[in-house]
């Protein structure tokens, strides 16, 4: 990656997170001030990183199918940025959602990612709708709100960009990536009910150590079974997650944001199935019984030179 500067999809969820989905106005005028925003975005994440230099700040830009189409028509498009699909199962559904820009915000303190929330409200209120507006924090020592250790499945980090980041097979957006955000909401009520050994077979981990559960007692609904995805040869495929959890509590709203980023949707798309439909033996995610997807949307991370670019154009 020699002197190509690469969004920070492989940084780790961190103790803060906001995420931000907007959809684009009609008018001409609004498409000229976002590309005008996205061409100046490198120089404001450089700035407030200057700002809290010790926060652990970092901030991702992306876009939807057809904010592309919109905002960049004479431009390529990267080969697996399209609309995304809902997938509908017999028992849940993994929804499809409006959304034409988004925003992932990282930072140790909540103040640091209002900062540039802030900024993007100021700049482009006049020409977006927001669709979706999410604060999350680091729950515990790394937890989803139901309690397990969340992105046990990730690749280590020395090698997650092997996973996570654009290779020689789309060169025009080598080093980009793809986003696929889904909100999560979980029924406490009904998860609670479950002892903690329940808990267990539902996820496919001990809850305390997270140690995987051991085949003889893994039931084969599993989340850890059912989420992966294979390739023709049997090699198991993998995706960079930077989940966060948030809540609100008086509102009996607890949920997981999840963000996976990946080389190629495909590997995502291929969870969600095995997930939602079934996998190649039929089986579906248990963990749906408790925890229902109230968003989806694809979007694609391109490079800071490539945002740099718009400027210049």
């Amino acid at each position: 990656m020699q002197n190509i500067r690469v969004q920070p999809v492989v940084n780790p969820p961190g103790e803060n997170a906001v995420f931000i989905t907007l959809t684009i106005n009609s008018d001409v005028a609004a498409l000229d001030t976002i590309r005008s925003f996205a061409g100046n975005f490198t120089a404001l994440i450089r700035s407030l990183t200057k700002r809290f230099l010790n926060s652990h700040f970092n901030a991702i830009m992306g876009f939807s199918s057809s904010a592309w189409d919109r905002l960049f028509p004479n431009q390529p498009k990267p080969k697996e940025l399209v609309p995304f699909e809902e997938i509908r199962g017999e028992k849940h559904t993994a929804v499809s959602t409006p959304g034409d820009i988004f925003f992932h915000i990282r930072a140790d303190s909540q103040d640091v990612c209002f900062e540039l929330t802030s900024i993007i409200h100021q700049q482009l209120s006049d020409c977006t709708t927001t669709i979706d507006e999410t604060h999350g924090f680091r729950y515990l020592d790394g937890r989803a709100i139901i309690g397990f250790v969340d992105g046990t499945e990730n690749p280590e980090s020395m090698i997650a960009s092997e996973y996570a980041v654009i290779g020689d097979e789309d060169p025009n957006f080598k080093y980009g990536s793809y986003a696929f955000s889904q909100k999560y909401l979980h029924d406490m009520q009904k998860w609670q009910a479950l002892s903690t050994e329940e808990q267990e077979k539902v996820i496919g981990r001990r809850k305390f150590n997270d140690m995987e559960l051991g085949d003889h007692e893994k039931p084969a609904t599993a989340h850890n079974n059912v989420s992966k995805a294979y390739d023709k040869d049997g090699n198991e495929m993998k995706i960079l997650r930077a989940n966060i959890a948030f809540a609100h509590p008086l509102k009996n709203e607890y949920g997981t944001y999840f963000i996976g980023y990946a080389r190629s949707f495909s590997v995502t798309k291929q969870m969600l199935k095995n997930m939602f439909l079934g996998n190649e033996d039929g089986y579906i995610d248990h963990l749906l019984d408790f925890s229902t997807p109230i968003s989806g949307t694809l979007f694609f991370i391109p490079t800071y030179d490539f945002l740099d670019s718009l400027t210049a154009d």
